[in-house]
């Protein structure tokens, strides 16, 4: 993401992609976050279908031991395995929108449940980036910016509120027949030539006239998260949900005013006529840096997005 009211993002001017991480310590990394997926799966309450920020951290957890995460790298790609095999687990048909730019292929995930949706509800895309910055490059010792992130709440926060949801999902009660959205190439903007939201721009070329709304979520684990309106959001949806927030207690954490104005995977929706809301804590200090690990990720903050998410969707 870019922020348009301050100068956060500027180009580093690489010309060096990550090279994945080879060798026996990458496969324990692998199958660590396998073994992970496998526990989930097997472990899933029968009875409670709560949002958990407990099981969404272990998401976290589970991506991050993937190690970094840019785009066109291998790691990637077992997080994008993960992924569709954790959402083919709990009921959800998965396919893959895949672009290129600069001839590195760009993998959106898409997901839909597979249990019958009235074809009268509107269609409501969920979304967030699963790849992470090739470069620490806002890192406070200029000796890291050259390294790869693990990018705990910068990629791996969201897409496991998306993945907790997609477990405590029930169609039945929901005002939208909802599309979950896995963006890849999001985070190498301004760097070897690459824009930001390659892979959300391509997914809203090919899906954006059918979707009555879409609404991403971005950097949601901060423990000292605070959300403000995001500035090119739709004041309309970002008012109904922030309204919601404060409903179930959550006024501290979801604040009604406006703050930065931000370049991000909303904004190709918007751009072509998607009422569209990027819930987002810009305010995180370890963004692009090497510190962006799991240890700064909090489960109730997760939980938190998680559970107003889910009252939007249930609310009528």
């Amino acid at each position: 993401m870019e922020c348009n009211s301050h100068s956060h993002r500027q180009s580093n001017g690489l010309a060096e992609d990550f090279v994945s991480k080879e060798g026996i310590g990458y496969a324990k990394t692998v199958l660590l976050a396998l073994c992970l997926l496998v526990l989930l799966v097997a472990c899933q309450g029968r009875g409670e279908r709560e949002f958990s920020g407990a099981r969404a951290y272990e998401h976290v957890v589970a991506q991050v031991a993937f190690g970094p995460r840019p785009v066109g790298s291998e790691a990637l790609q077992h997080t994008g395995e993960y992924i569709t095999s954790y959402l083919k687990g709990q009921g959800w048909r998965t396919w893959e929108e895949l672009t290129y730019f600069h001839n590195t292929p760009v993998r959106s995930i898409l997901a839909q449940k597979e249990a019958p949706v009235p074809d009268a509800l509107p269609l409501l895309m969920l979304g967030a980036h699963y790849d992470t910055r090739p470069y620490a490059d806002r890192d406070p010792d200029p000796a890291n910016r050259l390294q790869p992130i693990l990018g705990a709440n910068d990629g791996a926060s969201g897409a496991a509120v998306l993945l907790e949801l997609a477990r405590v999902y029930d169609p039945a009660q929901s005002r939208a027949n909802v599309v979950l959205a896995f963006f890849d190439g999001e985070d190498k903007g301004n760097i070897d030539g690459w824009p930001f939201s390659v892979g959300a721009d391509a997914v809203a070329e090919r899906r954006a006239a059918r979707l009555s709304a879409m609404i991403l979520v971005e950097m949601v684990g901060d423990d000292e998260k605070q959300f403000y309106f995001e500035g090119s959001s739709d004041r309309a949806l970002m008012r109904e949900i922030w309204a919601i927030a404060s409903q179930l207690g959550y006024s501290q954490w979801f604040i009604p005013q406006m703050g930065y104005s931000i370049t991000d995977d909303h904004t190709p929706f918007l751009g072509r006529g998607v009422p569209a809301v990027d819930i987002i804590d810009f305010d995180y200090p370890y963004w692009h840096t090497l510190e962006d690990t799991a240890d700064k990720v909090s489960a109730p903050s997760l939980e938190r997005v998680g559970r107003v998410l889910v009252e939007y969707l249930y609310s009528k």
